[in-house]
């Protein structure tokens, strides 16, 4: 067996059974001769048991297709998106083997509630909220987020149980709204309550305590099992929700 192959077999776990080993029996077996789907189903491939790197890496790759094909073309900048990530998390080698794979997922025909499905039994909501947060970034890659990525998104949200206010703060961090406008590096002061999930009713108590909540939701440390280059990424999402509760300390004079 090749290589790539092994890079395959040595990481994965729940993510070779179900629909998303169907998936990728089609796609590693266009890419690696005698690779099958009997080969997902043999012992030595299928481990069971809590989220691994290897089970995220596959759920990322395979959501990540749904979105940049939702818009019926595929985007060389969404595309791009996708590997300077890996290759930032991985390094180059790793991301090259990722990529290869991706490549092959892409020609498939995905049922995204039936992957969702198996993501959510395994994969804790931590896990989930990190994968809408990297699906944004991908859809916001060539500048900004369709309507159709935006209800792909949504329903994949919805299939991975994430609720909606959950997903509207996520979603308000990849708006038009939180660029850098006129030079500012503020958000508007809507989307910073958005990303708070909490309105400008709210009282001060009620802001310093969203603002705990979200904290302990998203705290890096909870991907602490997927290892450091999971960290990494989960910390861009923590700076904005430090960022967004800021503004509103400022703005109100807390």
């Amino acid at each position: 067996m090749s290589s790539f192959a092994k890079f395959i077999g040595a990481s994965l776990g729940w993510s070779f059974g179900g629909p998303i080993g169907g998936i990728l029996g089609f796609a590693l077996g266009s890419l690696i001769d005698g690779f099958s789907q009997t080969d997902l189903k043999s012992g030595s491939y299928s481990k069971r048991g809590a989220t691994a790197t290897g089970d995220f890496e596959i759920s990322l790759l395979i959501l990540a297709a749904v979105v940049i094909k939702s818009d019926g073309k595929v985007n060389q900048r969404e595309l791009d998106f996708v590997r300077s990530n890996f290759i930032s998390m991985y390094g180059k080698v790793k991301a090259d083997n990722a990529f290869k794979l991706f490549n092959g997922i892409m020609k498939e025909k995905i049922s995204t509630r039936q992957v969702c499905v198996q993501i959510r039994q395994h994969m804790s909501h931590a896990s989930r909220l990190q994968l809408l947060h990297f699906l944004f970034g991908i859809a916001k890659a060539d500048g900004a987020v369709s309507y159709v990525e935006l209800q792909v998104i949504k329903k994949i949200s919805v299939y991975l149980y994430i609720s909606n206010r959950d997903f509207e703060s996520i979603r308000a961090m990849f708006s038009t709204s939180s660029s850098r406008s006129n030079g500012s590096n503020n958000y508007t002061s809507s989307t910073a309550y958005k990303i708070l999930e909490i309105t400008k009713k709210a009282t001060n108590t009620e802001v310093k305590k969203a603002y705990r909540k979200l904290v302990k939701k998203h705290h890096p440390d909870k991907l602490r099992h997927l290892g450091e280059e999971y960290q990494k990424g989960a910390e861009e999402k923590f700076r904005q929700i430090q960022k967004a509760y800021e503004q509103i300390q400022k703005e109100r004079g807390m």
